[in-house]
């Protein structure tokens, strides 16, 4: 449901997992006692057929690697953990190895930070935002391939942003697109158990209010893509789930990577106390998704992704 219109509604969205396996659990308990409740859970279910398949991915052959065919990879590296969230000083040295070892054609960096001595050698081709916009979260799309024009997409009284960039992959332009939508404020380490009613009603309140910024953000992106002259990819930290209202604006017809090619909860975002996917390629439809991975390195508190397709189905 849109945010603007019903911003408290929305934030349940957030709870679907958690009644996913809830429904899983009591199905298997009643089938156990042999009650008729069962059939309330199953119902739930299958009527939720498309969330649960969209939660969970069961194993699915990978197509063979082909001459055409090119990667991405999206990873919000928390700024290559500069204000040291996580107590390791090599964790910069150890995200640029982990790119290097896996080598994707693009890299689309979220919470990106230009003033590292990272080298990303092997990226001839390079667009980030203005470093001088010290409001802003920076982002990066990073190439191997010809890009051939770029730009900015403002978020207004935000610190989020979006990127786009045309890109020349063997002979066939691509825009790529970055977007960074508004933050929870939900760390990966909060004791939510431990919230009293009142610290709840303000999170809910704080919810509501960020996914109504997301609606309007995701909203400028859609309608950026809508003209666009090439074929599109879109990258990024949404900040949200399949389940929102946001995912459904910026996917439209889009083809979801992890849900053509992925295995397993899709985790992304590092939270104790269910898998959270809220990091996503979406591609369009006349790309055939060859691969898709989830990383569990914890080097930020997101999990790189990656995405494999060839140009044409």
């Amino acid at each position: 449901m849109p945010p603007k219109s019903y911003a408290l509604i929305s934030t349940l969205s957030l709870s679907v997992p958690l009644l996913i396996i809830l429904n899983l659990l009591f199905t298997v308990y009643w089938l156990l006692k042999l009650k008729k409740q069962v059939m309330l859970s199953f119902l739930v279910l299958v009527l939720g057929y498309n969330q649960v398949f969209s939660f969970y991915k069961f194993s699915s052959e990978s197509a063979s690697k082909s001459d055409n065919s090119f990667s991405i990879m999206s990873y919000n590296v928390r700024l290559f953990n500069l204000y040291n969230w996580i107590d390791d000083e090599t964790i910069p040295a150890k995200i640029q190895k982990f790119i290097e070892e896996e080598s994707p054609n693009i890299l689309c960096f979220q919470e990106y930070d230009s003033g590292s001595n990272l080298d990303f050698k092997a990226y001839a081709y390079k667009y980030h935002t203005n470093v001088s916009n010290t409001n802003k979260s920076e982002l990066a799309i990073l190439s191997t391939y010809k890009i051939l024009n770029s730009g900015f997409i403002d978020f207004p009284n935000s610190a989020n942003s979006a990127i786009f960039a045309d890109v020349l992959i063997k002979s066939d332009t691509t825009r790529i697109y970055n977007v960074h939508l508004q933050s929870t404020g939900i760390d990966a380490n909060m004791d939510v158990e431990s919230l009293d009613s009142k610290q709840s009603n303000k999170l809910l309140i704080r919810l509501g209010t960020t996914f109504k910024a997301q609606q309007y953000q995701a909203e400028l992106v859609a309608k950026h893509v809508s003209k666009s002259p090439h074929k599109v990819l879109i990258c990024g930290d949404f900040n949200n789930t399949i389940y929102s209202y946001v995912y459904r604006i910026l996917k439209g017809d889009l083809m979801d990577a992890f849900e053509t090619s992925g295995t397993g909860f899709g985790s992304t975002f590092d939270f104790k106390y269910f898998p959270v996917r809220i990091d996503f390629i979406l591609a369009d439809q006349s790309f055939l998704s060859r691969k898709f991975k989830n990383y569990t390195v914890s080097y930020s508190d997101h999990f790189p992704i990656l995405s494999e397709f060839s140009l044409h189905k």
